[in-house]
């Protein structure tokens, strides 16, 4: 017995499987060389301790059907070994006659792994040809389908694959017939299609364009008997193709219709987009421009550089951006047009520069607007100053009358004591004959300096201010000054002298932009009651000190350069608010902007 066990013991270690033996308190008596290698030296320990690294008796362990003479084989995972094992579990009888357990663990990992990989590449390509996002197919030369994924029944509009492996290809499929015959043609002549478009026809009858690609099935001898390969639906593609085309065309119409000049060139200056607009400013057709023309023949000469080197530049804003910048060109008719550039470069995906876009805004006729404006401001400043010294002069006029009279009616008491042939008698004749005349010269001179009546009539306050707000819009913006006007919502209805009003904003917004040399925020807000119509015009700007507060309304008073007023402005603003019914007031911070708050009477019809 004890040479058997021996024997058994060498055929043991022998082999390239694990074996192991326990008694019946499971613990090891005997490990093989295998066994070791695997689990490490565990003679004298309990099983579980070596095997499973678990101070507790395995849970799935089966030693006492075994000591009771039962033979039982399983599988085994071994996690921190992370190998899995073909276990045979069976009693030996020892030299005692005790029943022993003898274990042989067959590593079959590697096996394992084989079928699980063969397994799953089988799962890969099902799930692949039943779920790829393309139609797949297989089909014989005569026209039946042989196998076809879920994909392609969806697309063709099929709930039963049993079904369509029975449509016949050639009048089902096809959208039209002899499109089968030219696709079997070109697919044996080369083998295989890429790509091929085509028209298929759906359940429904409904046509649905493919893109179709595949490749020859032969036999052993190397004929055709089908066909196989996928079918893309092109019908989102197709649908694509048409938004982006009416888009494109969308956008080409609002290039050509846009009432501004639009034109394009690549980075070499030869024109690209020349729309309508362009051709009646600047007076040049598009077929003579486009392809024909380079940007620097548009521009005056040297500008085209010069844009190019502020769309460059940082400081414009943003590089590669050009704003409203003023601009003069030539018509060709030797007119100039006038107006404001804004300019951008294209870039590609990598910031490669493409091409450069410019839209002018022709300004010509506001711009003379604007002149004409300036040139009733100064008209203005200059009737100001008239109507100032013709109030100076009605005043020292005024004061003169007295004297006069008082010198007019000395003379003629003086006559009344002299006899009428006296040689004196004449001289008080002719100085009474003065006086009288210089008297007749200062009435005229009232006269002349009393200003025109002015008619007064129902006007809509915040349509006055609108008006000049939109005159002022460019100067102020390229000033960098913000214009937020807050009308009220109901006409604020005066009765006045609308040229007098206007002479009063005007004059305020003109000082507000002159306090705002480095931009700001110029603010006009009207409100209205049953009583009164409040206008506030604030600005943002220096301020007016506060010792000089109390003498802005004086005459001739003014904190201006010489060049820019006399101090007139707001002393005739005055009068003519005060001449209304109406007065004026003002709130000002040094370097903190100013407010004006003029209130005029409600019109009550």
């Amino acid at each position: 017995m004890r040479n058997e066990l021996k024997n058994m013991i060498s055929i043991f270690e022998a082999m390239t499987d694990g074996v192991y033996i326990i008694d019946r308190n499971y613990t090891i008596q005997y490990m093989n060389k295998a066994m070791i290698m695997d689990f490490g030296e565990g003679i004298g320990k309990k099983c579980h301790t070596v095997i499973a690294k678990s101070q507790e008796t395995c849970s799935e362990c089966k030693a006492g059907s075994v000591f009771m003479g039962e033979t039982f084989h399983r599988e085994l995972f071994i996690p921190w070994l992370n190998k899995s094992y073909d276990i045979m579990n069976l009693p030996l009888k020892n030299e005692d006659g005790d029943i022993l357990k003898l274990s042989i663990y067959r590593d079959i990992t590697r096996e394992k792994q084989r079928t699980e990989k063969l397994k799953t590449t089988e799962q890969n390509y099902q799930r692949l040809f039943e779920h790829v996002g393309c139609g797949v197919y297989i089909s014989s030369k005569e026209g039946k389908f042989l196998d076809a994924n879920q994909t392609l029944l969806k697309m063709l509009g099929y709930e039963c694959k049993e079904e369509f492996l029975k449509i016949n290809i050639v009048q089902d499929l096809y959208l039209r017939p002899e499109d089968r015959k030219q696709f079997q043609e070109r697919i044996e002549k080369d083998g295989q299609v890429v790509e091929y478009e085509i028209e298929f026809k759906r359940k429904d009858g409904s046509p649905i364009p493919v893109l179709l690609t595949g490749h020859v099935h032969c036999d052993e001898e190397n004929n055709v008997i089908g066909y196989e390969g996928i079918i893309v639906d092109q019908t989102q593609r197709k649908q694509m193709e048409k938004e982006i085309w009416e888009a494109n065309d969308f956008l080409n119409k609002i290039i050509y219709s846009s009432p501004n000049a639009i034109m394009a060139s690549d980075m070499r200056g030869n024109m690209l987009i020349w729309n309508r607009a362009a051709e009646e400013i600047l007076g040049y057709k598009a077929e003579e421009v486009i392809g024909k023309m380079n940007i620097t023949d548009i521009y005056p000469q040297g500008m085209a550089r010069k844009v190019m080197q502020m769309l460059r530049r940082p400081d414009q804003g943003r590089a590669g951006r050009l704003h409203s910048y003023p601009i003069v060109y030539m018509r060709r008719d030797g007119n100039i047009a006038e107006g404001n550039l804004s300019a951008a470069i294209l870039y590609d995906s990598t910031g490669k520069e493409l091409a450069t876009v410019g839209i002018f805004v022709d300004l010509k006729e506001r711009l003379d607007m604007e002149r004409r404006l300036r040139q009733t401001q100064e008209q203005l400043l200059q009737a100001e100053k008239l109507s100032a010294m013709g109030r100076l002069t009605s005043q020292v006029a005024h004061e003169l009358n007295n004297p006069l009279f008082g010198i007019m009616n000395t003379l003629e008491l003086m006559k009344t004591e002299i006899q009428p042939g006296n040689r004196r008698r004449k001289i008080l004749d002719m100085a009474l004959s003065e006086t009288v005349r210089l008297s007749e010269l200062l009435r005229k001179m009232l006269t002349f300096s009393k200003p025109d009546q002015e008619i007064h009539q129902s006007v809509d306050i915040n349509i006055i201010l609108d008006e000049i707000l939109l005159l002022h819009e460019k100067q102020f913006r390229e000033n960098n000054i913000v214009i937020q006007p807050n009308y009220s919502p109901e006409p604020c209805m005066a009765f006045a002298s609308k040229n007098q009003l206007r002479q009063v904003f005007l004059n305020m917004i003109a000082n507000a932009r002159d306090a705002m040399p480095d931009g700001g925020v110029l603010t006009v807000t009207t409100t209205c009651n049953e009583k009164e119509i409040q206008i506030q015009i604030a600005d943002t700007g220096t301020g007016i000190r506060e010792e000089n507060l109390p003498k802005i309304f004086d005459a001739f008073f003014t904190t201006k350069e010489s060049v820019k007023g006399v101090g007139l402005g707001l002393s005739v603003c005055y009068g003519f608010i005060k001449d209304h019914g109406g007065d004026i007031k003002v709130q000002s911070t040094s370097d903190s902007g100013t407010t004006f708050t003029i209130l005029l009477p409600v019109h009550q019809p």
